[in-house]
């Protein structure tokens, strides 16, 4: 991309890392923040044009040595949803794009991650009001497709900070009361993670083992969730697994100065957080801060991400 395009002239030395999750065959009444394919198409051949799009090891290494181009830009997901495959890896090989995918092991093969058997529950539960007072938590209004979008607001922030010991078992708690067998086929399977390692568009990260908040865990348990992930996918693909996210990776609330260096000791070279934010030659290589414009069609997209670029200071709430 030429530097004297706008996106060019306002970030020079500034790298951009979108975050992304699943990718949807259609709009999800449910979940209006992810994008379908269509959209994601969209949204890939904007950044294609605009952006210089790195793999986001080289971006690192680029970052470090000043040569970063001017708009540079890397691609993230997180989790390890399995239309990363089947959505996501075709949209990338028509547009020539890398991308480095998170994933958090634990869920591979027929898990559900607690957030998605919690949505799933509110999806599927064929009542109009959900009790969940015999589990501490409030009796729910599910009377239309606004109520369980509420619902699903509602329910997250209540049970994402508690630790894995209790998350877990209330999550599968929810869906008993609702009725609802969480999905088996919502993430990767080992063969499916395997055959994108094998994209050479596709990098892949390490998540976590089960996706907990590691500010609420003790070390032993943050230890082991940080390096059994980087073990785990790194026999499964038969590489080696570097770049490592922060699960919700908001610092100081999400993770901690501790889990910075457990990532740092466990052997990874770099991590990404989801303060708001871009990287320069000054940012923690392990806390580097992720942004993406959440908007839903392109002009609002862009005018969103160039005043992101012209307006925002260099993250200053890392853990410490």
């Amino acid at each position: 991309m030429p530097s004297w395009t706008p996106f060019g002239l306002l970030a020079r030395g500034k790298l951009n890392i979108f975050i992304y999750h699943s990718i949807k065959s259609a709009p999800d009444p449910l979940l209006p923040s992810e994008p379908d394919v269509r959209q994601f198409d969209a949204i890939l051949g904007f950044l294609r044009r605009w952006f210089t799009v790195l793999p986001l090891t080289e971006a690192i290494r680029r970052l470090g040595d000043d040569t970063l181009p001017p708009a540079a830009a890397s691609i993230t997901l997180d989790d390890g949803y399995a239309d990363n495959l089947t959505h996501l890896l075709p949209l990338l090989e028509k547009h020539e794009l890398p991308a480095t995918i998170f994933v958090a092991d634990g869920y591979l093969d027929g898990g559900c991650m607690w957030n998605d058997v919690i949505i799933e529950s509110v999806r599927g539960c064929r009542a109009n009001r959900l009790d969940l007072s015999p589990h501490g938590l409030p009796v729910i209004d599910l009377d239309g497709v606004a109520a369980r979008r509420r619902a699903i607001d509602v329910l997250l922030p209540l049970v994402k900070y508690r630790p894995l010991s209790e998350r877990t078992p209330l999550a599968a708690a929810i869906a008993r009361s609702a009725g609802v067998t969480p999905p088996t086929d919502l993430m990767l399977t080992s063969t499916q993670l395997k055959t994108l390692a094998r994209s050479p568009l596709v990098t892949i990260g390490a998540h976590t083992h089960l996706h907990p908040i590691l500010a609420v865990e003790d070390e032993s348990t943050a230890r082991e969730e940080i390096s059994a992930s980087k073990r785990r996918l790194e026999a499964l693909t038969d590489g080696s697994v570097t770049l490592f996210a922060y699960p919700n990776g908001r610092p100081q609330k999400d993770y901690t100065a501790r889990d910075v260096e457990l990532t740092r000791a466990a052997g990874f070279d770099a991590a990404v957080s989801t303060a708001q934010g871009f990287a320069d030659a000054a940012s923690d290589r392990f806390q580097l801060p992720r942004f993406t414009p959440w908007d839903r069609t392109l002009p609002r997209f862009a005018v969103r991400m160039a005043r992101h670029l012209a307006t925002s200071p260099r993250p200053s709430s890392a853990a410490a």
